[in-house]
């Protein structure tokens, strides 16, 4: 159901524990609820979902009993829990035997204060009673990130299942509402930052793995800034983070920028700024973007303290583009190649291959850029098919590659393909190590940003475009 090991929730139960003050097991676990929730523990927890839908002896209580269900939520294991958000699903659901009175009252209305209350009762079956419950959860500390978790653990249920999905739905909006940016606290994150972030860096980086203590040091150097979204009811969590250096000229290889040996540079001499990094940390607020809002904040924070920066632009990966190459249909790929180009592979491969499986070839042997006369061979080739990729081929109207659809869409331009850009075992299996510059021209952003998103138009440099 989910990729997090039991240690991660007995973790999350003690860190609830303390922040609910439970100080020891809650009362469903005092009933000896079994951790797969048999048909007996069913009954008892309806009876405590129940209550904590009365909400009887005022708010304390109610948020007690909330607490007190959520530790029992996290005791449970995995087949619990799923049935848990099962009966969650199911049972808390709205009435629709109410819809159908309320909708009914509503037609007969006749005076405008009949017709006001009739709406008002109708608004009112249309949330259901699950949604009330899980609201109570914004009330206590780390109940948000309880729903933000439980969330992540029902995405992997929901798929194929419409009464999970409607759940999913439910705390979704739930989260949508809580999550708005104008919530959101921007930080920068140093080496003085306390140290359990730091740590939550380094488990969160999902581009370029953060493989020491130093190797975090020396992204956070002074020619280095690193920034973070917040929200207030989860201040040591945080749901996004960019990673930017501090260069002269764009940037056109990831080695040499994560090289802890480089000198650093002088922020007050730089010209650019690279995002070379941008990583989600919650899993349980996908759909909820806030990259976008991220970027623009980071560079109008950048613009102001350091005006001799200017060049904004991106070293970024291209996930898409090798499964690209493999998944291409029958020609697609030839179609793109010249007679040069496709003697250049049969003289690299078994001459009776087809270019397709030539390139696949190559490309999937072990250490092949190592070889100079194969490197400088399919260079050409391979960046003139990742033009392609990029400007034109399409899911629907949006870009196939999800980072190209992500910076086109807040109004960048492609500005550069960089070839052996990346040559890490992940760079090379995802993209024959190739990656591209996305540049964000401040006064060409938004009409970049409607030429994409309205009529699907990719703005690049000629040099790209001559690669095709």
């Amino acid at each position: 159901m989910n990729d997090q090991s039991p240690s991660f929730f007995d973790r999350t139960i003690r860190r609830f524990r303390r922040a609910w003050r439970l100080g020891g097991k809650g009362r469903g676990l005092k009933h000896g609820v079994a951790p797969g929730l048999s048909d007996v523990d069913v009954k008892r927890l309806r009876r405590q979902i129940d209550a904590c839908l009365e909400r009887r002896g005022g708010e304390v209580s109610a948020r007690a009993r909330a607490a007190e269900l959520g530790e029992l939520y996290l005791a449970l294991n995995e087949a619990g829990r799923r049935r848990f958000l099962v009966i969650l699903a199911r049972d808390y659901d709205v009435d629709p035997k109410q819809i159908d009175r309320a909708v009914q009252t509503r037609t007969e209305a006749r005076t405008p204060e009949e017709k006001r209350r009739a709406e008002s009762e109708l608004r009112a079956v249309l949330v259901p009673p699950r949604v009330r419950l899980l609201s109570q959860f914004n009330g206590l500390a780390q109940g948000v990130k309880f729903l933000v978790d439980m969330r992540a653990e029902l995405a992997a249920l929901a798929k194929d299942r419409p009464y999970l999905e409607m759940l999913d739905d439910d705390l979704f909006r739930l989260l949508k509402s809580w999550f708005d940016v104008g919530f959101l606290d921007l930080k920068r994150i140093t080496w003085e930052t306390p140290a359990s972030i730091l740590e939550k860096l380094i488990e969160y980086e999902a581009v370029h793995e953060i493989r020491s203590w130093e190797d975090l040091k020396n992204r956070l150097d002074s020619d280095r800034r690193c920034y973070a979204f917040f929200h207030p009811r989860m201040p040591e969590e945080p749901l996004i983070f960019v990673e930017v250096a501090l260069v002269m000229g764009i940037s056109d290889s990831i080695q040499t920028l994560l090289d802890q040996f480089a000198p650093a540079e002088d922020p007050d001499r730089v010209d650019t700024a690279i995002f070379y990094s941008i990583s989600n940390c919650q899993r349980g607020l996908s759909g909820i973007s806030f990259g976008s809002f991220l970027i623009k904040r980071v560079v109008d924070d950048l613009a102001r303290e350091l005006p001799n920066v200017k060049n904004f632009a991106t070293l970024s990966p291209i996930p898409g583009f090798t499964r690209w190459l493999k998944n291409s249909g029958p020609g697609e790929l030839e179609a793109r190649l010249t007679e040069s180009d496709i003697k250049v592979l049969r003289t690299l491969t078994d001459a009776g291959s087809a270019s397709q499986q030539a390139l696949l070839k190559i490309i999937e042997t072990p250490r092949w850029h190592n070889d100079e006369s194969i490197s400088s061979a399919l260079e050409p080739i391979l960046t003139g098919l990742c033009a392609h990729y990029l400007i034109n081929a399409r899911k629907g109207k949006r870009g196939r590659d999800r980072v190209a659809h992500f910076h086109l869409s807040n109004g960048a331009s492609i500005e550069r393909i960089n070839w052996l850009a990346d040559t890490s075992e992940r760079g090379m299996a995802q993209s024959a190590g190739i990656m591209v510059n996305y540049r964000y021209r401040l006064d060409q952003i938004e009409r970049n940003h409607e030429a994409y998103t309205g009529e699907g138009l990719v703005t690049a440099t000629s040099t790209v475009r001559k690669l095709i």
